[in-house]
């Protein structure tokens, strides 16, 4: 695996834990059969998929997210039409229908899903576009592709963080998506996911992380009680506002990040906060150490010892 392979340090022992209370066994199997029939409808109507106008495919995601038993709230700024870079921090497998729901896109994938079973065929058939996260040299040519859909008044969702985390910390946005929007001079829509129990409590219940299973995953979900996902949208980037990609992913980082302070650095790998995580390292700027005068150096007192006399 290669050394810059985005990865998070959240795993479901230290991560995962029940807040609220859990549903009904029967309710929660209806549940999971509910989205399942509505996945099977959208696979169903994959070969017309791209006929289909955005409004009808918004309340599909919408419900897909709230047969599961989650609330969902959308608030914020409305996102621009045409082409547009709509990016997010990445928690879950809702994440996608929830992106979808603010406004229909071509997603980012990894590669490896092209290989699944079944699931690659329909990420694909989806208009999909992929990245081989372990082939560095092929970078170019995917912010290329990126670049032309966006030309091409697509929009394109991306998790620029390259992985899951568990909603309690966050990971940096990595840079090289944001060139594909400066290329072809379109906005960057931010977009803020949050997922807490009815009572306003942060909730990790949702997240897919580390070797987690998405059947486990979907299970959590379906199983838990008074869900709500928060989407917030706060304003885009236009065009023109930052000409290098480093100050355009620090921007839309900030805006998704918002005024949640408590959650601006992600956690390390002992669970203690830290702000200068080593996947980003070349892009902080550490402070530098004042330096301390050697001791031979340093002014002496005055000798008053004859006054004194």
């Amino acid at each position: 695996m290669s050394v810059w392979l985005p990865s998070a340090p959240c795993t479901p022992g230290t991560c995962l834990e029940r807040t609220g209370p859990v549903t009904a066994l029967p309710r929660a199997a209806g549940r999971l059969l509910a989205v399942i029939a509505l996945v099977l409808a959208g696979i169903a109507l994959l070969p017309v998929g791209r006929l289909i106008p955005a409004g009808p495919v918004r309340w599909w995601c919408r419900a897909v997210v709230r047969a599961s038993g989650v609330r969902v709230r959308v608030s914020g700024a409305a996102v621009p039409t045409g082409g547009v870079l709509l990016v997010a921090n990445h928690i879950s497998w809702l994440d996608i229908p929830l992106l979808a729901a603010v406004r229909p896109a071509r997603m980012l994938a990894k590669s490896e899903i092209r290989r699944w079973p079944v699931a690659g065929w329909l990420t694909a058939r989806s208009g999909a576009l992929f990245i081989e996260r372990d082939r560095l040299r092929a970078l170019p040519d995917t912010v290329a592709r990126i670049a032309d859909a966006l030309r091409g008044g697509a929009a394109v969702a991306v998790f620029p963080e390259g992985s899951t985390w568990c909603g309690r910390a966050q990971g940096h946005f990595r840079r090289a998506v944001f060139q594909a929007a400066l290329d072809a001079g379109v906005p960057v829509q931010p977009v803020r996911l949050r997922y807490r129990v009815s009572g306003g409590e942060a909730s990790t219940a949702p997240a897919f992380i580390g070797d987690d299973s998405l059947l486990a995953s979907v299970w959590r979900v379906v199983s838990a009680r008074g869900l709500v996902a928060e989407v917030g949208v706060p304003d885009p980037v236009a065009p023109g506002c930052h000409s290098d990609r480093r100050t355009l992913a620090a921007t839309a980082q900030a805006r998704v990040w918002g005024e949640h302070t408590a959650e601006r650095h992600p956690v390390g790998p002992y669970g203690q906060s830290d702000p200068f995580p080593s996947q980003d390292a070349r892009d902080v700027v550490r402070p530098r150490r004042p330096r301390r005068r050697p001791a031979l150096l340093a002014p002496q007192p005055p000798d008053v010892s004859a006054r004194v006399r």
